[in-house]
């Protein structure tokens, strides 16, 4: 090397730019003027021999990082194989074209990145610009389509701020980033199911300001529980897997609520609660809060108001149990403390005897009296002196209607005797040929024959009347009160000693068999 620069000193001494003329073809272009010069001719040629490739890329260093790593246009099948010059021709002159270069014609696949939708429409300059350019070597020269990387974000702004992969593809297209198309949730550690598909994106995926940009958040996201994204309406009270009790389909719509602890809430579910539906209570849905401190907040007041003072009404509970309504707790203590004390047979009657005659409940207003509840039977058979009020009460007891109280001695006929033993029924009833049996009280007539056969056939008849005090008593039929003396043949001598059927023979008038006592006074009617 040193020789040869030897030579060519020698030879420009003595013949000057003869010589050099002779040597180069010609000026080099612009580019390459600082390459001028008989001693710079070995930093591109090989003595000897033509232009070496190897020289070529040991100046234009980007170009040859690209080939080595097999990338770009100059690595590519139209070029590979080449030297330089056969495509970038030198010494025609300081003007000269060195690089030939047909935008409109020129194939961008070969530069390894296909030109595809909205980049198909771009001039070259729209990226080949240098402040796209990564390459501090290529940057620094006033125009050149080297240096430029095919990742998205060496172009466009990282609207993620690297929060994501450099390869927008992955979600969107060339066309436009707006919608990320190609995104799929599936590929996120976080899978979409149930109602979260067709959830807007922007719902989770909130914009923020970082770094005075604003940008949607798409990693970094919570979601290990549902109250990462939601607000626990339950307050904690059932913990916070909310899937235990929904799913991800509907949170109004639950899974698996007959195995639902209603104990964990404030209101626990027992007896007849438990067979009651879900949403015969949550009607609207679940987290809307319920009243349940009074029977009333959830049930309608089946007894409209009639247990209401001084506006208040009492809870249902006061009577009735979780068991059922129609079970009543109220006691006959408590009811004999109302207007209307149970005594007698009224405890033994159920309720519905007095409370319910009609199709609806009454609990006022149902009647204090007993023809409130009773019919009045005896209706004007019976004077109202004796039971004023048509009060029952005058002549029975609560007990059972069979047990009469009434003081006959209030009448004109005093019980006496035998009568004293008998029944109301046996003197005050009767039945008639229909089977109905009729009431003799006002109207029955107080004369024996009433209610007693005159046995003697009308014998002793005053007036029509027969009076059988006369003769007899109330305890039997003997004729104890009997004074033969008073009659008109006193008993003397020896017929004080006879005996009565000795003189009385049984006698039969029309078919009736008597007694004759109302017989003839003459001793030949006898002797």
């Amino acid at each position: 090397m040193r020789r040869t620069k030897y030579i060519l000193l020698i030879l420009l001494i003595f013949f000057g730019r003869n010589v050099f003329a002779q040597i180069s073809p010609g000026d080099l272009t612009v580019l390459h003027a600082q390459l001028e010069g008989i001693s710079n001719c070995t930093l591109c040629h090989i003595l000897g021999q033509q232009l070496s490739n190897d020289k070529c890329l040991a100046c234009h260093t980007e170009l040859k990082e690209r080939i080595a790593i097999n990338k770009g246009y100059h690595a590519s099948r139209e070029v590979k194989g080449k030297t330089c010059a056969t495509c970038h021709s030198e010494h025609h002159g300081r003007n000269f074209q060195i690089v030939k270069f047909d935008a409109a014609t020129f194939n961008h696949a070969l530069s390894g990145f296909t030109l595809t939708n909205a980049h198909a429409k771009k001039k070259c300059a729209d990226c080949h610009t240098a402040k796209n350019i990564t390459n501090a070597k290529a940057k620094a020269k006033k125009f050149t389509y080297l240096g430029l990387k095919t990742n998205c974000v060496n172009c466009h702004t990282d609207y993620h701020q690297g929060t994501l992969s450099t390869n927008c593809l992955t979600c969107h297209e060339e066309n436009a980033f707006k919608p990320a198309s190609k995104f799929r949730h599936t590929s996120a550690k976080y899978q979409l199911t149930g109602k979260h598909i067709n959830v807007e994106c922007i719902k989770c995926h909130k914009v923020e300001t970082n770094n005075g940009v604003k940008s949607q958040k798409f990693t970094g996201l919570q979601f290990g529980s549902c109250i990462n994204c939601h607000e626990d309406v339950h307050k904690n009270q059932f913990g916070q897997n909310c899937l235990q009790c929904h799913s991800n389909e509907s949170f109004v719509v639950t899974k698996d609520i007959k195995n639902f602890d209603h104990s964990k809430t404030k209101y626990k579910l027992e007896e007849k609660h438990l067979n009651v539906e879900c949403k015969a209570c949550h009607k609207i849905n679940f987290t809307t809060p319920l009243k349940f401190q009074k029977c009333t907040d959830c049930h309608k007041d089946y007894h409209k108001g009639q247990f209401t003072k001084d506006n208040a009404t009492p809870d249902c509970i006061t009577c009735h149990n979780l068991s059922g309504f129609v079970n009543a707790l109220y006691t006959i203590d408590q009811h004999n403390k109302g207007v209307f004390p149970l005594q007698g047979a009224h405890v033994a009657a159920p309720c519905f005897e007095c409370h319910k005659k009609t199709a609806t409940w009454s609990f006022r207003d149902v009647g204090k009296k007993c023809i409130d509840c009773h019919k009045n039977y005896h209706g004007d058979a019976i004077s109202k002196k004796y039971y004023p009020e048509d009060n029952c009460l005058s002549c029975h007891t609560e007990a059972t209607w069979t047990n009469i109280t009434f003081d006959h001695a209030k009448t004109n006929f005093k019980l006496q005797g035998a009568h004293q033993n008998q029944s109301c029924r046996k003197c005050h009833f009767s039945e008639s040929k229909e089977g109905i049996a009729l009431q003799k009280f006002a109207n029955l007539s107080m004369n024996c024959s009433n209610c007693h056969a005159d046995k003697h056939n009308n014998q002793f008849d005053k007036d029509g009347v027969t009076d059988c005090n006369n003769c007899h008593e109330f305890d039997n039929w003997k004729a104890s009160k009997f004074n033969h003396n008073t009659t008109a043949f006193k008993l003397e001598g020896k017929h004080a000693n006879v005996l009565c059927n000795k003189c009385h023979k049984p006698t039969q008038t029309n078919n009736v068999l008597y007694i004759h006592y109302k017989i003839s006074v003459k001793c030949e009617s006898c002797h």
